[in-house]
């Protein structure tokens, strides 16, 4: 169950992230102009601290979908290279052939 957890986790950060995207970087826009007054850009900085953690673009993890595993994580399939192996295993995964494992 804990795993479940952890995939809901990366979904809501996904959320927030695209949320926040724009604002994100307007601020950022702001407080690394270097032609604006120190003081604009100060408090643009302050209002980046003040936006939710989880929504930095750097807090997102790739994570497989079935197991939320986050090493050895299959980009184009978005599943861990376990999860891929058993649906492998069991005929799940069309053209996939069990070879020697």
């Amino acid at each position: 169950m804990a795993k479940k957890s952890m995939i809901e986790r990366e979904k809501k950060r996904e959320r927030l992230v695209a949320k926040y995207a724009a604002k994100r970087a307007e601020l950022k826009e702001i407080a690394n102009d270097e032609s604006k007054p120190m003081e604009e850009r100060f408090k643009a900085r302050l209002k980046l601290a003040k936006l939710p953690r989880n929504s930095s673009a750097t807090r997102l993890h790739n994570r497989c979908q079935l197991t939320g595993r986050p090493h050895a994580y299959y980009r184009k399939l978005k599943i861990s290279r376990i999860a891929l192996r058993e649906l492998g295993s069991t005929g799940m995964l069309p053209g996939m052939v069990k070879s020697s494992w």
